[in-house]
């Protein structure tokens, strides 16, 4: 027999959730085959088969929490031979599920004996006075049973749903976090994606976005203001030499924060190429630990989603985070004349202890200018 065990957790971590087995006790399981994800607070991992055979037991099931190298099941890796294919094994299990299935019939006859001699014998019995001695009664049980279409489920958190939960809680409660807006005209940017989009996907192989344009941004403006790139540990300020940029990315399982490692070194086509590297493995459930931990900065994009604005939470111990919003066309007034525009509201939250009101607005308008003039970026002006 081969233990099916939890594998190494990431640093930090001691517990896991078992999300989903993919295979069934009987089933015949290849090596290298994903048997079992395990869900921790940040990522999932898949499990794969050490050895080929037949699964012939699971001891953690669906929801149980588990830790690390601990036993999940057992591989019978004898019933690959040749001699046992996974038919005859499906057999056995079929035949002892017949065998089981008599033998419950047997008791069941037996126990429908004993009632109807034991409704006879309350039939022969005395009535007794329901007045001089009341029956009490049971509470009746909640009926599961919808009514109607007035249906409900309830359904336990996921462990990355909790641990999302519970730090954007923690990040309410624990920073004197404000939210200042400002909106960018983004016609200067449209027009060089416009002219710019097939010599740089033919050159770098890859699709020249707004997220590339929006990191450099912040990145030069988290040089001319380094408290925004900063966070509060106790009493002191921690200040970085260097920016890793937090990327808010959508999964199926919740909400992910990938980092850009030295964002500051990076050119657009590395940050597209990464963004784009992180979406794809944020839906296969493959990005790990380390790829999430630490960041200076954050930037979230709900406009992807269709939102024209929104207050975003700090991602702690971070002390600011950009939201972008949907780019909208909207009259604004350029040199005294009204004029259709595309724009785009941001907004900047931010921990007011550390972080000045007017240090934060000079921080977005910053941001705003290098987007409204993106010569800004290649100048560093």
């Amino acid at each position: 027999m081969k233990e099916i065990k939890v594998p190494v957790l990431p640093e930090s971590i001691t517990e896991a959730t078992v999300a989903a087995w993919h295979k069934k006790p009987g089933d015949y399981v290849e090596l290298d085959d994903v048997i079992v994800e395990i869900e921790t607070d940040k990522v999932v991992l898949e499990v794969p088969a050490e050895e080929s055979g037949v699964l012939s037991e699971i001891s953690a099931e669906e929801g149980e929490t588990v830790s690390e190298l601990q036993v999940l099941g057992l591989i019978d890796d004898e019933a690959g031979s040749e001699d046992t294919k996974p038919s005859e094994t499906a057999e056995k299990v079929d035949e002892k599920g017949k065998a089981d299935s008599a033998s419950q019939s047997n008791v069941s006859e037996e126990s429908q004996v004993e009632e109807l001699k034991a409704e006879e014998e309350v039939k022969e019995a005395p009535q007794v006075n329901a007045q001089a001695a009341p029956e009490p009664t049971a509470p009746e049980p909640i009926s599961s049973k919808p009514m109607g279409n007035r249906m409900e489920e309830r359904v336990p958190m996921t462990r990355i749903r909790k641990t999302i939960a519970n730090k954007l809680h923690s990040a309410t409660q624990n920073t004197a976090m404000l939210t200042t807006f400002n909106e960018v005209d983004m016609s200067e940017i449209l027009s060089m994606r416009a002219n710019y989009k097939e010599a740089f996907e033919k050159k770098y192989s890859v699709k020249l976005g707004f997220m590339s344009f929006f990191v450099k941004a912040a990145v030069e403006s988290l040089k001319k203001f380094p408290t925004v790139n900063a966070y509060i540990d106790g009493e002191d300020i921690v200040y970085h030499a260097y920016c890793d940029v937090s990327v808010a990315v959508s999964s199926d399982r919740g909400l992910v924060v990938p980092v850009l490692r030295d964002a500051h070194k990076m050119g657009m086509h590395d940050i597209e190429k990464g963004i784009v590297d992180f979406a794809v493995r944020a839906q296969d459930g493959t990005l790990g630990i380390e790829e999430m931990s630490g960041g200076t900065f954050t930037i979230s994009n709900g406009g992807v989603f269709g939102s024209l604005m929104s207050t975003p939470i700090l991602n702690s111990p971070q002390s600011a985070i950009l939201g972008m919003h949907k780019t909208q066309e909207r009259p604004v007034v350029v040199n005294g004349e009204i004029v259709i525009r595309p724009m785009m509201y941001l907004a900047l939250s931010y921990d007011h202890r550390i972080i000045d009101g007017k240090e934060a607005v000079q921080f977005l308008i910053s941001i705003k200018e290098a987007l409204e003039d993106p010569a800004r970026l290649l100048l560093k002006v």
